[in-house]
């Protein structure tokens, strides 16, 4: 790996989390090394160790020091030649190789494995809902000749692209709640006769990204994943499936860290307007909702019938009932929406130049 390449995987112990999923993002292999003032390996950090930290603190300002591997593995420079079968052998992805003064030097990847986790089994049996019935307002004119699922991102409509990407991990079973210009929808689908079943939810008026889930009829057994049909999540959805299995949470939100640069200097002020400090350009960091949940499915029961309800009111209801709504924090890279024009643009241009698929 060429000089310029390693810098991308290479960080300090001071960085906070929004600087090391931004580092992440950037060199899109989910992890850094990390190293001290002198340039010594200290430690590694994978996208995994950031968010089990921020599941565990909420802190979007502690240090990579806190939350890192503290004992990387690492080869020698003499022990290169061995780096894929040590791969192999430890079941990781990538291996820094040092010198004497444990310096890096280079970087081996097992392209294989550092793969997203496509083509897996991990959702088979699952549930996918996906609310489809939109009329996709904010993307007008578009949307008056096409309903938005079929908008084309690149030369295949949204909706086959969120839905292949589950079925890549083992999806099979689908339900498109649909309403508005769903004759197309269907007649899209079945023309495409697709490997995977499609069951479609015919709303008769709005019910927002909730109400129509009342209307399945099939009572389900296992937690199902419910998402917008205007979105792309970057992430392992198996993953995802087993947190919310193994946290406890009755609902678990996908949730993408959102940096927002305020374009102004800001002032902040003491007593008697006396200004106490200036800030120019500061950035503020929250987690935002993508519009992408696993809910357990007992929990169905507790959406009103022919009600218009959002996903928010129900994650709203949940925790006035004392039930436990988490998140499963992703980077911002890996949340695209095409919910408006400009980020339509930004999905197209993203999937255009390869770098999603």
């Amino acid at each position: 790996m060429e000089k310029s390449d390693i810098v991308k995987f290479i960080a300090k112990q001071y960085i906070t989390v929004v600087e090391a999923m931004q580092l992440i993002d950037n060199n899109t292999r989910g992890i850094l090394f990390i190293v001290n003032d002198n340039g010594e390996l200290i430690g590694s950090l994978s996208d995994g160790d950031i968010r089990r930290w921020i599941i565990k603190t909420g802190d979007l300002n502690g240090k990579a020091e806190k939350m890192m591997n503290k004992n990387p593995k690492m080869l020698f420079e003499h022990e290169k030649n061995n780096g894929y079968e040590f791969m192999k052998t430890k079941s990781i992805n990538s291996v820094p190789i040092v010198d004497s003064t444990k310096k890096i030097v280079d970087i081996l990847f097992d392209d294989e494995q550092a793969s997203v986790g496509i083509s897996s089994t991990g959702l088979a049996g699952t549930p996918i809902i996906i609310m489809a019935g939109g009329k996709g307002t904010r993307l007008y004119p578009y949307t008056k000749i096409l309903p938005k699922p079929l908008i084309p991102i690149g030369d295949v409509p949204i909706l086959e692209r969120i839905i292949n990407r589950f079925y890549n991990f083992g999806a099979n079973d689908f339900y498109l709640t649909v309403n508005y210009k769903k004759e197309m929808i269907k007649s899209y689908f079945k023309e495409l006769s697709p490997a995977y079943s499609i069951s479609y939810i015919e709303e008769s008026k709005p019910l927002g990204t909730a109400g129509s889930i009342k209307l399945i009829e099939k009572k389900f057994d296992t937690p199902v994943i419910i998402t917008n049909c205007d979105i792309l999540i970057e992430a392992d959805y198996e993953k995802v499936l087993s947190f919310h299995k193994e946290s406890g949470n009755a609902l678990t939100i996908v949730s993408s860290l959102k940096n927002v640069t305020i374009p102004y200097g800001v002032l902040h002020s003491s007593q008697n307007g006396v200004i106490s400090s200036m800030e120019e350009k500061p950035q503020l960091s929250y987690f935002i909702n993508t519009g992408m949940y696993v809910l357990d499915p007992q929990y169905i029961e507790k959406i009103p019938d022919d009600t218009f309800y959002h996903m928010t009111h129900l994650a709203d209801q949940l925790m006035s009932d004392g039930l436990q709504v988490g998140m499963y924090p992703i980077s911002e890279n890996s949340f695209l929406d095409m919910g408006e024009f400009e980020e339509m643009k930004k999905m197209e241009a993203r999937i255009n130049s390869g770098s999603v698929s």
